[in-house]
């Protein structure tokens, strides 16, 4: 190869890759920069435009005509190059902009003004609108520049076949180039549209993922957890029967039973530490709340409350009492958010027979109440009782208010 020559050294597709995006962020710097500060961006669009009317007015201030048409002084030049160049500053209304330019330039020719460089603005607006706007509006924009030039070739010129082919090449170059910039525009936000969803579906693929490890090691946990409880279940047994008879064989019963506990503690341990690996690190270690923190919730609630307990008290599982706190809970949240001013609860829990019943009512405004269509709470509340062989209901009262309902059979605690 001779010496010099490159042509058959294409550039590795890194450095494309880094021209590509040196661009990308270069102009969507200046994107960022023209939305933040718009009235100055469109300042700076309109001051070439704006400098070359000024340098061509000299003519004007020397008192001189360049055309044949009706002559405005230098005053009527400012103020008519005014006019034409104040709605170039419509950014966000191509439309009015440019229907208003149009309008002063069919002024300007009914009353035979000379051309003014002014006059160019209702191109710029032409581009304006074919970039912003939808086809049909583009279309109607260039017919009307189009119509505009050969009004404005036969009042002010002696207009020939090829001064009206040139001047439509112009118009119909810069209305392409207007619908090429709209084109380009929408094709790069079809991009970014299909590259955030892209991620947004990489994300919940990501916690769908997540959730069904989650799922796996949860099932992992509970068949750990319950096969080294039933071998410590059958230790114990085993060492009941033998403390008499065998001392030793229950001592030794009794270290395996420890000795499973470990493991047992230390395996769910690092399982959970594994289900928690996505949760914040300000962990709450307070213990869960259950009916002795009843009374608590009542009385910190935003909406009036009564607390009524009937029948005698009987011990429960942790569990079954943290479902019953989060059911009066999520009930009394409900009261507050669709509940009316004013609005008062009773929570009811009621002992003995077979089930422990939880009642919680309101006054409120019940069926008239709007209807959350992204509410979980009844769902929660269904799948805590369920968890306890217990049913639960809620909806309006026939006298008024609304009524949340939920029956667990009673569970001596261990």
């Amino acid at each position: 190869m001779r010496p010099g020559s490159y042509a058959h050294f294409p550039l590795e597709a890194d450095q494309w890759r880094f021209r590509l995006t040196y661009r990308e962020d270069v102009f969507g710097r200046v994107r960022a920069w023209s939305r933040r500060h718009e009235k100055l961006a469109g300042g700076l669009r309109v001051a070439p435009l704006a400098g070359l009317c000024a340098i061509l007015a000299v003519p004007f201030v020397i008192n001189t005509s360049p055309d044949g048409g009706q002559y405005v002084g230098a005053a009527g030049y400012l103020l008519l190059s005014a006019l034409l160049l104040a709605p170039l500053l419509w950014q966000n209304r191509p439309l009015a902009a440019f229907s208003a330019i149009s309008l002063i330039c069919f002024g300007q020719w009914l009353a035979d003004v000379d051309l003014l460089p002014a006059n160019l603005s209702v191109l710029v607006a032409l581009w304006a609108v074919a970039y912003q706007c939808s086809f049909r509006w583009a279309l109607a924009a260039g017919l009307v520049a189009e119509l505009g030039m050969f009004m404005a070739l036969v009042s002010w010129d002696t207009p020939t076949f090829g001064m009206f082919f040139s001047g439509s090449i112009f118009v119909i170059t810069i209305w392409l180039t207007g619908l090429y910039a709209n084109t380009r525009r929408r094709y790069l936000e079809g991009l970014e549209e299909r590259a955030e969803r892209a991620e947004r579906e990489r994300d919940q693929q990501a916690r769908m993922a997540a959730a069904a490890e989650r799922a796996r090691i949860a099932r992992e946990l509970h068949d750990v957890v319950a096969h080294n409880v039933s071998v410590m279940v059958v230790q114990a047994d085993g060492a009941g029967f033998a403390m008499d008879s065998d001392p030793e064989q229950a001592r030794q019963a009794v270290r395996t039973i420890s000795k499973t506990g470990r493991a047992a503690l230390a395996e769910m341990r690092r399982l959970v530490g594994v289900l928690r690996e996505n949760e914040h690190g300000d962990t709450d270690y307070t213990p869960q709340p259950g009916l002795a923190q009843l009374e608590e919730l009542v009385r910190g609630s935003a909406v009036p409350t009564r607390l009524r307990v009937a029948g005698v008290p009987s011990e429960l599982p942790e569990g079954q009492q943290l479902a019953i706190y989060r059911i009066v809970q999520e009930a009394l949240t409900n009261t507050l958010k669709h509940g009316g001013p004013g609005v008062q609860a009773v929570v009811e829990i009621e002992y003995g027979g077979p089930d422990l019943v939880v009642r919680v009512t309101d006054d409120g405004r019940g069926a008239a109440s709007p209807q959350s269509p992204d509410g979980h709470g009844l769902i929660g509340m269904r799948e805590r009782v369920g968890m306890y062989g217990g049913a639960v209901s809620a909806g309006p009262r026939s006298g008024g208010g609304f009524e949340v309902l939920a029956r667990l059979p009673m569970v001596k605690a261990a």
